[in-house]
């Protein structure tokens, strides 16, 4: 089973950047991976993709929420991926997680980790 582990998460002002990194270990090949960062807002909500990197051809898909504004990258030396988040808003506030995302083969199957909180204050 594929461990996430994230960091980079902290308390920052509107406006402010943070850079949120994902240590995934537990694979050894690219083809058919696909990692991504999902947002969970609050304990009553569902964990939410905003956006995605392919491991196979690197490849990025970000909703609408983190267009524009966050941007995912990877350090191919390590299985290590990250997200810049710029111009960060209250409303971004939320606990952090990557994970596989679309485009990972089924048979791989990922652990959450414990996230990493952003609180963006006013």
């Amino acid at each position: 089973e594929v461990q996430f582990a994230e960091s980079g998460g902290g308390w920052v002002q509107a406006g402010a950047s943070l850079r949120l990194s994902c240590v995934a270990s537990g694979f050894t090949s690219d083809d058919e991976v696909a990692i991504g960062w999902f947002r969970q807002a609050s304990e009553t909500e569902t964990r939410k993709v905003i956006a995605c990197l392919s491991f196979t051809d690197g490849r990025t898909t970000y909703t609408d929420y983190a267009e524009g504004r966050f941007t995912i990258s990877r350090d191919s030396a390590q299985n290590t991926v990250h997200l810049q988040m710029n111009s960060l808003k209250p409303e971004d506030t939320a606990i952090y997680y990557c994970a596989f995302c679309a485009g990972t083969a089924p048979e791989l199957v990922g652990s959450w980790g414990p996230g990493t909180q952003v609180t963006v204050s006013s």
